[in-house]
């Protein structure tokens, strides 16, 4: 398949902090309409990965292609949701004008978000059942809820591309499931989903495929192919217990 029909194609990815390789040499090829977990221990370059693939950390080397053209070309094509833990809550907004910020590249900085734009804002909050908290200052959320209020600003860029940095942290099992609702409804809708993810036990029953991920590209592919016990021991480190664990409810998922 050429680059051009790929949502993601990464080749020869190396970063690395003060000359210590993070990531080493990664080949990653997605095609469109894709939900992948991408897994392994702390440590292992997973956050690393996403920020390279949009150009938030520099690449020692490789290439990164968006639909076949480099990601700064292809911007509006692409929507980032980052950890919870990386935004700064207190900032002074409510949670309609965080939602509403997902219009900005279409519009540049130039025009400001006019009616038309807050109403596709609203109908993304009520997506993931946050309309009614619109005017509600985004610091006095849960963090389920902020969680929600960040997705629908991805959801209100409408882009091809979704880049999600560990969604599940930290929320309860109410917001949760709406989460995997609205990443199925998206790939549904051919949209490509790439989620950062620590639970190997919800990975059978979320995800279509995986990424073992270790510093190097441990395996990729469908999950009934690549989520192995001899795969999670290389990425684990052979902890047994765990990957049993993982592998066991690989098994009963199928």
């Amino acid at each position: 398949m050429q680059s051009r029909d790929l949502a993601i194609d990464v080749r020869d990815l190396t970063v690395a902090y003060r000359e210590k390789p993070v990531l080493w040499d990664i080949d990653l090829s997605v095609e469109s309409g894709k939900l992948m977990a991408i897994v392994g221990p702390n440590g292992a370059g997973k956050t690393t990965l996403i920020k390279a693939i949009l150009g938030l950390v520099k690449r020692a080397a490789g290439e990164v292609l968006i639909y076949g053209k480099p990601y700064v070309r292809q911007r509006n094509r692409v929507a980032y949701v980052p950890q919870r833990g990386s935004v700064d809550w207190d900032f002074p907004t409510n949670v309609l004008d965080v939602a509403t910020m997902g219009s900005y590249g279409r519009l540049g900085w130039i025009r400001r978000p006019g009616s038309a734009e807050r109403a596709i804002a609203m109908d993304a909050l009520r997506k993931v059942g946050m309309d009614e908290y619109a005017d509600r200052q985004i610091s006095q959320l849960s963090g389920g809820q902020q969680q929600r209020v960040f997705l629908a600003r991805a959801l209100v860029q409408d882009a091809q591309v979704y880049f999600m940095d560990e969604p599940f942290q930290g929320v309860d099992a109410v917001t949760e499931r709406a989460i995997i609702a609205l990443l199925r409804q998206l790939k549904d809708a051919g949209r490509t989903v790439i989620v950062v993810h620590h639970d190997l036990q919800t990975v059978p029953e979320y995800f279509d495929s995986v990424l073992l991920l270790n510093i190097r590209r441990i395996a990729v592919g469908p999950v009934s192919e690549v989520f192995t016990e001899d795969n999670l021991r290389l990425t684990y480190g052979g902890r047994v217990g765990f990957v049993q664990s993982a592998v066991r409810s690989a098994a009963d998922a199928k």
